[in-house]
């Protein structure tokens, strides 16, 4: 992405380390131009930034994932598996050394 098409507002993403957010300000430094991003307040060069359009949707797919991922293990909790399980232990610690 050109350093010139970098304006607040936008949503961009560091892809080095997948930072995601929308730029507070643009600022040169030294030479080179640094945008701010909202998500950690620290400053990036506008050269190295991408547009992140389809970030959010990303992000909602893990939470539905994690939410199905909890709903399994409510109904293994409630159901008689762990049960089972908790009567085949001595419930003792073991740990060794």
């Amino acid at each position: 992405m050109l350093a010139e098409e970098i304006a607040p507002g936008m949503r961009v993403r560091y892809p080095r380390t997948g930072t995601t957010g929308v730029v507070v300000r643009v600022e040169r430094v030294e030479g080179n131009q640094f945008a701010e991003l909202d998500s950690t307040h620290l400053l990036y060069r506008t050269d190295l930034l991408i547009p992140a359009e389809h970030a959010k949707q990303s992000v909602t797919s893990i939470r539905e994932d994690a939410k199905e991922v909890i709903r399994r293990e409510r109904e293994f909790a409630a159901g008689s598996g762990l049960q089972e399980a908790l009567k085949n232990i001595d419930q003792s610690c073991e740990g060794g050394g």
